[in-house]
């Protein structure tokens, strides 16, 4: 798992250059906010996680079927995961940041993505 990419991903990548097309200037990464969130549009408020479907339990997506091998322990680890997410989420939101999650599967039709991230920035809500 060490060699699992966890920041410049393609699906980060993806999201960056449509938030950037969109005029947004955004910072990468900020380790002094809780779960050192991929995207910080500190000017709106708002945050964006990029998820892996895998990783992080996307329910109903078919890149988030878990090993046949492991089965348990890949069950706990993806829990666990989606626990702190919610957990990191609370969080944000408390300290008064809009938190919106793109899931990797999402960044495949960029249409669809760039007009869901255009509802948020004309949000004041949170979009989980």
């Amino acid at each position: 798992m060490a060699r699992v990419r966890q920041e410049n991903t393609k699906p980060e990548l993806v999201t960056r250059r449509l938030l950037h097309s969109m005029g947004l200037r955004f910072r990468l990464h900020d380790r002094r906010l809780p779960g050192t969130p991929d995207i910080v549009l500190k000017r709106h408020r708002k945050i964006v996680f990029v998820h892996g479907c895998f990783w992080h339990g996307h329910e109903g997506c078919r890149r988030s079927e878990l090993p046949e091998t492991r089965h348990d322990w890949w069950a706990a680890k993806i829990a666990g995961n989606r626990q702190r997410d919610d957990a990191v989420a609370s969080d944000l939101q408390g300290l008064g940041w809009d938190v919106l999650v793109v899931w990797e599967c999402e960044t495949r039709d960029g249409e669809v993505l760039s007009q869901r991230l255009r509802s948020f920035m004309q949000s004041g809500t949170a979009g989980t």
